[in-house]
């Protein structure tokens, strides 16, 4: 494997280093940058294609030093080459690459010009802040757009004061680069930690005439660059009849430091109107270290339904165990909406406490919370398997089937006894039904599969018959050696309605492990009704699960001997279609002999025949060593084509036909044994008219089939 993959990178090396015009063992070889450089700038100064120079400009941002900078230099004014040389110009490091950049940005013009002003902005070169002050008076305004984003860029005192000063003086339409630039100037200080500058340079472009945009970045950058003292402008601005504004100012709630903006949030809270608030209460939960959630708590007593649902939503992030006795209020209320939000939270209340507060509430719980707190330690899985069993004697079917699917959830293997019981000893069908369930939850959720089944099965003798069906269901759900082994003794017992649970559900067992069980109750079953019930599941086995093709063959094997009915046996055949093997095809042809399986028999061997080709068996020696009878066959015509058009291949298929309905041709696929594609492109079909012992038959074949001719009817 490891040579493959090395052949494949090697592959793919090959591949980029011809394209950059290099052979495979140059590229092999360690690459030294002094000859790189002086090999891609041979190739600059000379008749190469602009393609090839773009790639050796790329190149030189890896290779290049400032002896490259004057031929890119003299690339800068080309059309087709300039970007790629600006490349790598904008890595070389040292003056020689400024140099040549300010010369150019002082002699071009247009999108050449902007280019080159968007390299030196990169490069932050502080020299070139003349000559960018100079060209923001451009009267392209392109280029003059890139200069000011440039002088953002370098963000140094002159570029800074120049932008200032122009922001109120320009024309409108160069206002956005040049504010824009002006919050790149102020960054630039944030970042260095001279915020009260920041600041005052935020605050211009605030108050400037400038698009929306740039108004939403500076208040952004001046609510930061103020720190604590940046809270009232926050406040203000989540006033703002501007929506962006209002945004921006929940945006950075979720980023601001400290705890008083989690303090005026709360104080806000109480006047803004539903949809603020609601927006605001979000924003509130997104800040879980530092929230204060008695104002959550407050508006989710006493909001609109608007704020209640969001103020509800939001404690599934930031609520603890102090939550809890309002959101049962809700879950118990009037409001079906809330109802259902209050509970979903509940399901999901953060908090290590939570847990053990639900316990304790549960001990003292009475009337419409009592469900809700049961159902409640089902979702969290609240160990109170004491408290919950106290509700079982509850009056209320509401409360003790609650504390049943409870159960259902939290019960250990030790204390499964407390359900079997509710399920065997229950004299309410509606309880029964919920216990049923319960059980079924807990039992295949038990790590012990085989303690969980030893449980059940020793709880069926002195159930009623009804309660048996249902814990043998649950068995057969658990599953394992020991539920196999006591649904199997069901189905073979004395009992009709344990024969028919058992046949039942030993017929659907989802494991290999059932077949020689279900191949007992077929030969042995107590009624020729529970012993094809037997048979149908073990042939459903051998169809349906994963096993190595010897034993699945072994099982169709046996399931052919023992099938009683002609029925059984061709699900037999089918199982075989489905899987086809060498030893499947053999016993196809074995199959033959049975007078009433012969077509059925016959049509599997040509099915399985066909989809074993091209998998090197000698299919015509398994026929012979399967018992095939030879046949008197004559080929009347035979066709190979498609879309109407067809050649005669009568003569081939004549001359290869013989004893057997086998035909095996010469050559690799039909069209090599015919001589040809008839129609390229397409898939084609052949097609057989012969006349077998007497009996006239046609078939069809997909395009290079194996042929194996059906005994006519």
């Amino acid at each position: 494997m490891k040579s493959i993959f090395t052949n494949l990178r090697l592959l793919t090396l090959g591949v980029l280093v011809l394209a950059l015009g290099m052979s495979l063992a140059d590229a092999q070889q360690p690459r030294d940058s002094a000859t790189e450089e002086q090999r891609l700038l041979a190739i600059l100064q000379s008749d190469a294609p602009a393609a090839q120079k773009a790639i050796s400009c790329k190149e030189l941002a890896i290779y290049g030093s400032s002896k490259a900078v004057p031929e890119l230099a003299k690339l800068l004014a080309n059309p087709q080459l300039s970007s790629w040389a600006r490349i790598a110009l904008e890595v070389i490091p040292g003056e020689p690459s400024n140099a040549a950049l300010r010369t150019a940005a002082e002699s071009m013009q247009g999108q050449l010009l902007v280019g080159v002003i968007n390299t030196i902005g990169v490069r932050r070169d502080a020299q070139a802040v003349p000559i960018l002050i100079g060209r923001l008076k451009d009267d392209d305004i392109e280029v003059a757009s890139a200069a000011a984003v440039a002088l953002g860029r370098i963000a140094d005192e002159d570029a800074t004061k120049a932008l200032q000063a122009a922001l109120g003086n320009v024309p409108e339409r160069l206002r956005s680069p040049v504010a824009e630039a002006c919050v790149l100037c102020a960054e630039a200080r944030l970042l260095s930690g001279r915020q009260k500058e920041a600041a005052e340079i935020y605050e211009q472009v605030r108050n400037a005439e400038v698009p929306m945009q740039r108004i939403v970045e500076a208040t952004r950058g001046s609510i930061l660059a103020r720190g604590q003292d940046g809270v009232p402008l926050l406040v203000q601005t989540l006033r703002s009849p501007e929506k962006k504004l209002r945004q921006l100012a929940l945006a950075t709630v979720r980023e601001f430091p400290g705890d008083e903006v989690d303090t005026a949030l709360a104080n806000e809270l109480k006047k803004a109107s539903s949809a603020q608030a609601v927006a605001i209460i979000q924003a509130m939960a997104d800040r879980p270290q530092t929230v204060v959630l008695p104002a959550i708590l407050d508006v989710a007593r006493n909001g609109s339904p608007q704020v209640q649902a969001s103020a509800i939503d939001s404690l599934r992030r930031v609520g603890d165990e102090s939550c809890l006795g309002i959101l049962l209020s809700v879950a118990t209320g009037d409001d079906a909406e809330l109802q259902q939000i209050a509970k979903s939270t509940l399901a999901e209340l953060p908090g290590e406490g939570v847990n053990a507060k639900i316990v304790t509430m549960l001990a003292a719980s009475k009337g419409k919370e009592y469900p809700v707190l049961l159902h409640l330690v089902a979702q969290r899985r609240v160990d109170a398997v004491p408290q919950v069993v106290l509700a079982l004697s509850q009056r209320d079917p509401l409360i003790r089937q609650a504390a049943l699917k409870a159960l259902g959830q939290i019960v250990s293997l030790d204390r499964l006894s407390l359900l079997i019981d509710a399920v065997v000893q229950s004299r309410n069908a509606e309880d029964a039904e919920v216990a049923s369930q319960a059980l079924m939850a807990a039992s295949v959720r038990m790590p012990d599969r085989e303690a969980c089944a030893t449980q059940l099965s020793k709880a069926i003798p002195t159930a009623a018959s009804g309660i048996k069906t249902t814990l043998l269901e649950i068995l057969a759900e658990v599953g394992g050696e020991n539920a196999l082994a006591q649904v199997s003794a069901a189905a073979m017992s004395r009992d009709p309605q344990l024969q028919d649970d058992g046949s039942r559900l030993l017929g659907k067992w989802n494991s290999v492990a059932a077949a020689p069980r279900l191949m007992s109750l077929a030969v042995s079953g107590p009624s020729s009704k529970y012993r094809v019930r037997g048979m149908r599941g073990y042939i459903g086995v051998a169809r349906k699960f994963p096993m190595p093709e010897p034993q699945r063959v072994e099982m169709c094997r046996q399931a052919f001997e023992k099938a009683s009915r002609i029925e059984e046996q061709k699900l037999v055949l089918d199982v075989l279609k489905i899987h086809p093997s060498a030893e499947g095809l053999a016993l196809a042809i074995q199959a033959q002999r049975v007078a009433a399986l012969k077509t059925d028999a016959t049509v599997a061997a040509s099915q399985i025949a066909q989809k074993l080709g091209g998998k090197a068996v000698d299919i015509a020696s398994i026929m012979n060593a399967g018992g095939m009878k030879p046949v008197k066959l004559q080929i009347v015509k035979a066709t190979y084509g498609a879309d109407g058009v067809s050649k005669d291949v009568t003569a081939v298929i004549q001359k290869s036909a013989g004893s057997l309905p086998w035909i095996k041709l010469s050559g690799r696929g039909y069209n090599a044994a015919f001589g040809g594609d008839p129609v390229p492109g397409k898939v084609k079909k052949l097609i057989i008219q012969y006349v077998m012992d007497a009996k006239q038959g046609t078939a069809s074949f997909d395009e290079n089939a194996p042929i194996l001719l059906p005994q006519p009817e």
